[in-house]
């Protein structure tokens, strides 16, 4: 068995949540480029501190933002259990969207695997049957046209979480716009043609540079 790691001395402690603090408040405003050397700076540690508490960025990622990941999770979980399958879809995507609206550091992390953590993609494992049974429910149920696919709504993602991002300094609500109007085009739009295959969804986060 492999035995637990012995907690953090108080002071130890107590750096590593003033880094986890400053490196969220810098990443939320920032994105996730923002270097172990601005974070050491804000937080007035050395460079010997962040590397010892956090020694790979994936660490600092992982202790960052694995809450408000499994917050996703839930709300997808949730909107799947939504009576109306095309209300619960259409809720879902907006709750995700207003997080990541309030971080934009979590939203590049969800919408990018350049610098995905293992939760992250974990997340998207569990997330994509509970989207997929959502958008079968609400194209069952009329409420979507034939040849809808969950890789439309991963477009959807991505699409106004762009809008979010360019917009973020100056409209910082335009992406509800940007939702709406996709929103109402998936519903209303001609699909007809072929349809994406499952490879699409993970190219759409990967395919980034």
């Amino acid at each position: 068995m492999t035995e637990a790691a012995p907690p953090l001395r108080r002071d130890a402690e107590r750096n590593r949540q003033l880094l986890l603090r400053t490196a969220y408040d810098l990443m939320a405003a920032q994105g996730l480029d923002v270097s172990y050397e601005d974070i050491a700076r804000a937080a007035g540690t050395g460079m010997g501190t962040m590397y010892r508490r956090f020694p790979h960025r994936q660490d600092l990622l992982d202790a960052l933002f694995s809450d408000h990941i499994d917050t996703v999770i839930g709300l997808a979980e949730q909107a799947s259990r939504h009576e109306d399958a095309w209300a619960g879809l259409a809720w879902f995507l907006e709750r995700q969207l207003e997080i990541e609206a309030q971080s934009r550091g979590l939203g590049e992390l969800l919408r990018s695997r350049n610098q995905a953590t293992g939760s992250v993609l974990r997340a998207r494992e569990r997330m994509t049957p509970l989207v997929a049974d959502l958008v079968d429910r609400a194209v069952r149920a009329g409420q979507l046209p034939q040849g809808v696919t969950p890789a439309d709504f991963a477009a959807v993602h991505v699409m106004v979480g762009s809008v979010m991002d360019a917009s973020r300094t100056h409209t910082p609500h335009l992406w509800r716009r940007a939702l709406r109007i996709a929103l109402a085009g998936v519903r209303h739009a001609d699909l007809s043609g072929d349809q994406p295959d499952e490879t699409v969804i993970d190219r759409l986060y990967n395919d980034k540079t």
